[in-house]
């Protein structure tokens, strides 16, 4: 073991050498494993150019670098001499101060994820991270040093053929059982100085994410290559210039884009078969023994999808956007059972889903009672998306001749206060209970009450509706989007999310919507920031299965789904109306690529849509699934390539329904 250590040292030493005629810093990391026996690790920091390089080692390692474009591509081969189980891994030293730099992974890592606690991967936990690459929207690992605005970010070229395996163990050392293309990215502040991290397989430190809010023992994993076997690793550096993070996220997105190309999908179905087989979750689903009636939602199992008395009004129910969908779509199709569904869910919630003070009860489970006033807290966002799926309701009824005063009264008394709860700057709490005490008086959920308020001032004319939206959106401008701090718009997660970005590209997209000239430029332009943000949340490749993980044997593709926040790593449908603002951008600013990513998002989210002859692991059709665990990472139950055992379909249908109805915000703003 000693001559071979002393040989790695050698051949590895003169690869870092060639990298002093082009400017990058590298040091070099491999660790050979024996079966049974601990790792031995090389470490690579110095060169010494007397040592002899002529003695025989267990395996061949040979680099490349060109220089592509803008980018430098590395390749590095490994040859094996005799049967060997290695680890590669490789850092990139920037040069940047670690105190001034802020960090980049996309879908997972923004900022130092200082939103997080110290149960998720964050700078709370260390200052220094590795992750598998399929943890990632797209495989690049960025710094940007916010003094200079100088980047630097490491993307991974992908195999043409992508594979994983199942692993035997689940920390320490552990030798893969097959054929694994996924690797890592991270980066390394141990020195004060910010180093990209990078290699393969993949390594995860100093913590695994496991499941929701909890890291356990790292793990290394080891590939192996037989006498005379050959494997190339290639990733693309890249360096670049920005004026803040905002714009820095916003290029890597294009980079990435550019560099990863993904293309929209033959989708398996068409919008109106979606429809048609979401419409059986409305049948299904439907509850109308208690006083409140409703579509059953969330916490529900997806093998036998029984309705249950968890009701959530708004996020992951939305009962009343379903039953606006539900009714719309029965008269649509002639089917009166759905109308007669719709509208009683409606009426029920007229009668009895309001508190003394005018607001929405949202969270029960009501076979114990409708939950008194006192006992009740609200969040901005379940309020908002209570009175958007209302206004729509109203504005179809209008059109159909049929008026409902009472509710629209409840909807004034509720806009009216809203906008009493709203702060100077312009934000609105997070939670607050009836008598407008706030629970969490953070701001990051402003932008749910700014689509709302737009859609009061449309539909009854009222301009302090409008006047408070634009205070709702200097406040987002000023703490949001011009500090790329997009957080705390999901209710079980307070982190970095996906949800806060798209509610902000939501927010100013409605203010463009009903504004003119400089003004609308200026919500246009805010928009946009805000878009590169939700857009970098989304998969723009598409990670590998191990054979036996169903979605892997579905033939499931993660392009153009989504990662949920740092807290929960798994993808989802959630999407709402971000596509049809997406295309807007696209056509408004000529930006080819929104228009492209938007096609990939909408031919690609229907792929687990369960159907009688195709389940996709779900127990009835129509129950489109929730919790899609695409890395090794998992909400309870079953882990990668599978789902979680409970899930909340209320959201995805309207996610999907609103997907595959793409003029319905636009004419209700007209």
């Amino acid at each position: 073991m000693q001559k071979h250590k002393k040989e790695f040292l050698l051949v590895l030493m003169m690869l870092v050498g060639m990298y002093r005629a082009y400017a990058i810093d590298f040091s070099y990391k491999i660790a050979l494993k024996n079966p049974g026996n601990p790792a031995m690790v090389y470490n690579i920091h110095k060169i010494d150019p007397e040592l002899n390089l002529r003695l025989a080692i267990p395996v061949k390692v040979t680099e490349k670098v060109e220089k592509t474009g803008e980018d430098y591509r590395l390749s590095v081969t490994l040859t094996a001499r005799e049967k060997v189980y290695f680890n590669l891994g490789i850092n990139a030293n920037t040069g940047f101060d670690t105190n001034q730099c802020e960090f980049y992974l996309p879908g997972f890592w923004y900022h130092k994820n200082l939103r997080s606690p110290e149960q998720a991967p964050s700078f709370h936990t260390s200052k220094s991270w590795n992750f598998r690459e399929d943890r990632l929207s797209a495989p690049l690992s960025g710094v940007f040093d916010a003094q200079s605005g100088k980047s630097f970010s490491v993307m991974r070229v992908l195999d043409s053929r992508q594979a994983d395996v199942l692993l035997t163990h689940q920390e320490g050392e552990v030798i893969l059982s097959g054929k694994s293309t996924v690797g890592y990215l991270g980066f390394d502040n141990e020195t004060g100085k910010a180093k990209i991290s990078f290699g393969y397989p993949f390594v995860e430190t100093p913590k695994r994410y496991i499941r929701k809010l909890t890291l356990v023992n790292p793990i290394c994993t080891f590939a192996k290559l037989e006498k005379g076997e050959q494997i190339t690793l290639t990733w693309l550096i890249h360096e670049g210039q920005a004026t803040d993070y905002g714009q820095y996220v916003a290029d890597t997105w294009n980079y990435c884009f550019d560099r990863l190309q993904p293309k929209a999908m033959q989708p398996l179905y068409s919008p109106e078969q979606v429809k048609a087989q979401l419409s059986n979750y409305f049948k299904m689903a439907y509850v109308d023994k208690y006083p409140l009636k409703y579509h059953s939602g969330i916490s529900i199992r997806c093998d036998d999808c029984k309705p249950v008395d968890h009701v959530q009004l708004g996020f992951c129910g939305r009962v009343l956007l379903n039953a606006f969908n539900c009714l719309e779509y029965g008269e649509q199709t002639g089917d009166a059972q759905l109308v007669r569904m719709g509208h009683a869910i409606f009426d029920s919630w007229l009668e009895n889903g309001f508190t003394a003070k005018g607001y929405f009860k949202e969270d029960m489970h009501i076979a114990q009672g409708i939950p008194a006033d006192a006992d009740v807290i609200h969040s901005i966002r379940e309020q908002s998306e209570a009175v958007y799926a209302v206004l729509h309701y109203l504005a179809y009824e209008r059109k159909q001749g049929r008026k409902h005063k009472e509710w629209e009264g409840k909807m004034r008394t509720l806009l009216e206060a809203m906008m009493n709860l709203q702060e100077a700057d312009g934000h609105f709490p997070r939670k607050y209970r009836d008598d407008g005490t706030h629970v969490d008086a953070s701001g990051g959920s402003t932008p749910s009450a700014t689509s709302t308020l737009v859609m009061g001032y449309k539909y009854f004319k009222d301009k302090r509706c409008l006047k408070a939206a634009k205070l709702s959106v200097e406040y987002l401008e000023k703490n949001i989007i011009s500090k790329s701090d997009y957080f705390s718009s999901t209710l079980d997660a307070n982190c970095e999310d996906k949800e806060a970005a798209i509610s902000a590209v939501t927010a100013t997209y409605y203010l463009a919507m009903v504004t003119k000239g400089k003004e609308r430029g200026h919500y246009v332009d805010l928009c946009r920031q805000a878009a590169y943000f939700a857009l970098s949340w989304y998969y723009l490749w598409d990670v590998p299965f191990a054979p036996g993980q169903m979605l892997g044997d579905l033939g499931f593709k993660t392009r153009g789904w989504s990662n949920v926040s740092v807290e929960n790593n798994h993808v989802d449908v959630f999407v709402f109306e971000l596509h049809h603002i997406v295309k807007w951008l696209a056509e408004t600013l000529g930006e080819k690529r929104f228009g492209q990513i938007a096609d990939v998002i909408h031919s690609s989210l229907c792929q687990l849509l369960p159907t009688q002859d195709r389940l996709c692991g779900i127990g009835v059709p129509g129950y489109n699934p929730e919790v899609v665990q695409h890395t090794h990472w998992d909400y309870g139950k079953n882990g990668k390539g599978f789902y979680n055992d409970i899930f909340a379909p209320g959201w995805t249908i309207a996610s999907l329904w609103e997907l595959y109805s793409p003029r319905r915000t636009a004419d209700f703003l007209r």
